[in-house]
């Protein structure tokens, strides 16, 4: 299915100049109508707070405010005007450490460098397909980490609400055999 991003609003935040307008040509392609461009997470920060942006796309690796930092920064910050954003995370690192790490850190989807025009056109898709319920813990705030549902997992709960959560179907399947 082809999206109409017309009102659609990006911002990059990304170091390498190259890299910013190879995106912005990618995303006129898609149809964004509104792109900001940030040098690192601090710029990345002010410019978000201004332009309210739908979308972040940040490069992991920038300074002196990386990524992740920046991630961080929005998913936490009180003075964060959407901690819901989605942001895709870009890098060259693949390992599954670093996955795990920008997962944590709240990141909504990853993409790994080199990448093409329809590998970040899905990233996008994903987004708007498939989103993820936000989870807030004493650590972490961000799109809940379990990306498969299991309906056959048997071991224990680790929340108060997977109980409610629980009961609730049960009592639905039982009123549809009555």
């Amino acid at each position: 299915m082809a999206y109409d991003f017309s009102q659609v609003s990006v911002l990059i935040v990304e170091d390498n100049q190259p890299m910013v307008d190879l995106l912005a040509s990618l995303l006129e392609a898609y149809g964004v109508s509104k792109i900001y461009s940030a040098r690192d997470g601090d710029e990345g920060f002010e410019v978000f707070k201004k332009e309210l942006p739908d979308l972040i796309l940040s490069d992991w690796m920038m300074k002196p405010v990386d990524g992740i930092s920046f991630t961080r920064r929005i998913r936490n910050d009180v003075s964060s005007p959407n901690k819901f954003v989605p942001i895709i995370l870009m890098t060259g690192f693949s390992e599954k450490r670093r996955v795990m790490q920008a997962r944590d850190a709240g990141v909504t989807e990853f993409l790994v460098k080199p990448f093409n025009a329809r590998d970040l056109y899905r990233r996008i898709v994903q987004i708007i397909e498939r989103p993820r319920q936000f989870v807030r813990s004493e650590d972490f705030f961000g799109p809940d980490r379990r990306r498969k549902r299991e309906s056959n997992y048997a071991g224990p709960r680790r929340r108060e609400e997977d109980d409610r959560n629980q009961n609730n179907s049960a009592q639905q399947v039982a009123e549809k055999l009555k």
